[in-house]
């Protein structure tokens, strides 16, 4: 793995050449909200956060998408596409956020079925994480094999270490666009970043204060679909508003529509969905599998910890701990996890 430095005071530099090169993402500050959104610049970038309130997943997976338009002519349909995804750089992603990337990979771009407009942006996307500098109380990336400076998944990842920034290159993409900027990324002093990188990677792993261990939770969850934990008053209080399946970096249901915007035109959009809704499940014939919100709270638990792992080989979650900070009546995925392995100890 080669490693380069970047000086801080050079950061709006690089964004500026950035965004007149790529379409530039990056996180910013709306209101009260960090988020991404496409900059003009660095004056536009907020860097001053821990963890943005929404994911960047949207980049790979927009909440709306146009797939295509349509027009009735005569006996046939006339499909017409959107272009292709412009060449872009996502800066200033968390580890998190780049492994849950990694998570919706193969949904997307499995051996069997694959997504067209999800692969297009990834393959024209160069990542550029961001280290964390401190640990939220909601954190536990730790527990899925992550952690506040884990390269996986970046072409690029920076680390804040005093003035200067220490470059991993990952990829050989990342290594096209730091060679590209050769007059931004120097290679002097990386041998002491490295080091000083992996003094705040163990400082940063002393500091996370919720405990999460997964041992026994996917035997016991493979055998006992109906367990009586999902009767309890933690499940019951859902209020099925479906923030949780929104602000999550790995959940990816979508609903499609078609919509005329014209005698014979229209177009069809792609839009995120919820697992949390009944309309999610609720079938023609009036029949839903998941009728009430104990379903629906166990399913989506179930695929965070079992489904996702049978299919992919992977755990659905990332430890970001957005679902913990923004659910409106404190479902924590962190407790339940624990009570499971609870539940399963003493079984």
């Amino acid at each position: 793995m080669e490693a380069r430095v970047v000086n801080k005071g050079q950061l709006p530099e690089l964004l500026d050449k950035l965004a007149k090169d790529y379409d530039l993402i990056a996180p910013v500050q709306e209101e009260t909200v960090v988020l991404f959104r496409k900059i003009s610049g660095a004056a536009d970038a907020f860097l001053e956060y821990t963890n943005s309130d929404v994911s960047p997943k949207g980049c790979f997976l927009p909440q709306n998408e146009k797939t295509f338009n349509y027009t009735y002519t005569g006996d046939s349909i006339e499909i017409n596409k959107p272009e292709g995804a412009q060449k872009a750089v996502l800066f200033g992603a968390r580890p998190c956020d780049i492994k849950a990337i990694t998570t919706l990979d193969p949904v997307f771009e499995g051996e069997k079925f694959g997504d067209e407009y999800y692969s297009g942006k990834r393959e024209n996307t160069v990542i550029i994480g961001l280290s964390c500098t401190k640990v939220l109380s909601t954190c536990f990336c730790y527990a899925f094999e992550g952690g506040p400076c884990d390269g996986t998944g970046s072409d690029l990842l920076f680390t804040e270490i005093g003035d200067k920034y220490y470059v991993e290159v990952n990829t050989e993409k990342g290594k096209a666009l730091a060679d590209a900027y050769s007059q931004i990324f120097s290679s002097q002093g990386a041998e002491q970043l490295a080091k000083d990188k992996e003094e705040l990677a163990k400082k940063l792993a002393g500091e996370f204060v919720r405990k999460v261990d997964l041992t026994g939770v996917k035997e016991l969850l493979d055998n006992n679909f109906e367990l009586p934990y999902w009767n309890g008053d933690d499940q019951k209080k859902c209020l099925g508003c479906g923030t949780c399946t929104y602000v999550c970096p790995t959940c990816h249901c979508f609903d499609i529509f078609d919509y005329p915007t014209g005698d014979f035109t229209g177009a069809r959009l792609r839009c995120w969905d919820s697992c949390m809704y009944p309309e999610y499940t609720l079938m023609a014939g009036g029949h839903n599998p998941r009728p009430t919100r104990k379903e629906r709270v166990r399913n989506r638990f179930m695929h965070k910890l079992k489904y996702h792992l049978d299919r992919y080989n992977m755990v659905g979650c990332v430890g970001c701990g957005r679902c913990v900070r923004k659910c409106p009546v404190n479902i924590d995925i962190t407790k339940i996890i624990n009570d499971l392995k609870e539940v399963a100890q003493n079984a």
